[in-house]
């Protein structure tokens, strides 16, 4: 007998083709059976009125840390997702040594929180990615980012690498590969990575590209120059021979509204002329980062210590004050800020727990200072760990983006703060209540291969994201009539409705809607194939 046995379920596979009635069996972890009348197994699920899907594959997760801080990873888990990739916007925790590990903690604190007393042993991407396997609740592929290479090796210096330092980065991306990493990623918004030319790119991406692995970049602007930097991405990937993904491929800010449209025109060019390009989305309007990742790139020099004493200097703030209002700084994507559209989102200072919620405007207007100057003061009061929602998505450019062939599902969660952006527990049960059942912007079966299939050839998993005999049983079964996203921006930790049951390599993580108490995701180390 088998394991499981699920029956009368509409059988979307993955593959973009449309829905079937079938029984799936389940045995040791694997699909071992798709038919009719299957024999009897140890438990049966009848799952008439219910879609059967392969799990949902998350390309942009923010959950490096919280993965193994929160093992239970409801958010995550009761969406549907039993796959995500770590490891991006160029900054993470592998390869790592103690100075840059201390500097990358507080730089992005406000993506994964500073947990107290957390066993930080290794330092090597295998030695992550066994962490990873001792006890996760979905299964996890990591980028190399290439932000913690150049800190590591240049540190926070605004300057082209020498030919030992690119060397040296090289070697590390190279051992991070073997590792079993499946890409490299960058965050040309942040640094250091921002800090690396075109040229660097080329040869990290030739790297990447002799291991069979893809480019993940953030680039070097979303609002003011965005197509111009995604061209840049391009060109990189023309170059170097590397298999391109732009993640989080969006168009906003003011200067982009109504452009969507000319991405998808770059993209199917690059396509036409060779270049092997996919993408990733969140259906929402509004991103997320840190507060400080909007301050001009030079006040970064030097590490966090040295951006905390130009934000108390007061010639330094003041400069600081006519590039984020006047000119447009570099961490802003070029534009001038609006202090209206940025919401705090999440604070490590219980002593700024009220600011959470408002945007920098609304609390100026409070208090009756200038915005700056409670920018300013809650940089300095929280030790750069705020985390901040932007408002300034544009709807035609997501649903113009996420139709595009190229297109797959990516979160770009953060899970820590106050009140997160929503789409760390919505984001896949959204693609199918609104953009599926509600606006019919994509049909069901080409949704779930956008989620599924699809991200699973761009990690080239050789037998995942498919409903097929032989491949691993991560699954979801949802109610196409029901299934929504519930978590809002005041409430951004609800959990999904009309998802009941999610099994990672055939165990059941989600079970009658309740998170089980199972751990049963590994790593997902980069394939040859």
């Amino acid at each position: 007998m088998s394991d499981l046995l699920i029956t009368g379920a509409l059988v979307v596979d993955g593959s973009g083709a449309p829905g079937y009635h079938a029984d799936v069996a389940v045995d040791a972890g694997r699909i071992v059976a798709i038919g009719n009348d299957l024999p009897a197994a140890h438990r049966t699920i009848d799952a008439d009125g219910l879609v059967l899907s392969p799990g949902f594959i998350d390309m942009h997760s923010h959950s490096d840390l919280q993965i193994l801080v929160n093992p239970d990873h409801t958010a995550k888990v009761s969406q549907g997702v039993t796959l995500e990739v770590l490891g991006q916007d160029g900054l993470s925790f592998a390869p790592i040594d103690d100075p840059t590990r201390a500097v990358v903690r507080r730089q992005i604190a406000g993506w994964n929180g500073e947990p107290d007393d957390f066993d930080f042993s290794w330092s090597t991407v295998a030695g992550y990615l066994d962490r990873l396997d001792q006890r996760i609740a979905c299964n996890a592929a990591y980028l190399v980012p290439q932000g913690t290479l150049r800190l590591m090796v240049v540190g926070t210096s605004n300057r082209p690498a020498t030919g030992d330092e690119l060397a040296r980065m090289k070697q590390l991306l190279a051992d991070g590969l073997r590792d079993g990493a499946v890409g490299m990623s960058s965050g040309l918004t942040y640094t250091p990575g921002m800090f690396a030319g075109t040229d660097e790119l080329v040869e990290l991406c030739e790297v990447v590209a002799s291991y069979g692995g893809y480019y993940a970049p953030h680039q070097r602007s979303y609002g003011e120059g965005a197509l111009e930097a995604y061209a840049e991405m391009v060109d990189v990937a023309r170059r170097s021979g590397c298999a391109l993904h732009l993640t989080h491929a969006v168009m906003n800010f003011a200067p982009n509204a109504g452009r969507g449209s000319e991405l998808v025109e770059m993209i199917d060019k690059a396509l036409a002329s060779g270049v092997d390009v996919t993408t990733d989305t969140y259906p929402y309007l509004p991103g997320a980062t840190t507060l400080a990742a909007i301050l001009p790139s030079w006040t970064a020099e030097g590490g966090p210590d040295a951006l905390l004493g130009r934000l108390r200097d007061p010639s330094a703030r003041e400069r600081i004050s006519y590039e984020l209002e006047q000119v447009g700084s570099d961490g802003c994507h070029g534009c001038v800020v609006e202090w209206d559209t940025i919401e705090i989102g999440g604070v490590r200072n219980p002593a700024l727990s009220d600011a959470v919620g408002n945007t920098v405007a609304a609390l100026a207007a409070r208090t009756g200072r200038p915005a700056t100057e409670v920018f300013f003061e809650i940089l300095l009061a929280d030790d750069l760990a705020t985390s901040i929602l932007q408002h300034v998505g544009h709807e035609e450019n997501v649903r113009a983006i996420m139709q595009h062939p190229s297109h797959t599902g990516g979160s770009d969660g953060i899970l820590v703060g106050g009140k997160p952006h929503p789409r760390s527990w919505g984001t896949f049960p959204r693609y199918l209540a609104r953009y599926v059942r509600e606006l019919g912007v994509l049909d069901l079966a080409d949704c779930i291969h956008h989620l599924t299939g699809r991200p699973a050839r761009r990690l080239r998993l050789p037998d995942r994201g498919l409903v097929r005999e032989g491949y691993a049983a991560d699954l979801v079964l949802f109610d196409p009539a029901t299934v929504q996203d519930t978590a809002t921006f005041p409430e951004p930790r609800r959990q999904a409705a009309g998802i009941p049951y999610v099994f990672v390599n055939g165990t059941p993580v989600i079970d009658d809607s309740h998170r089980t108490a199972a751990l049963p995701g590994r790593a997902i180390r980069r394939t040859s194939s």
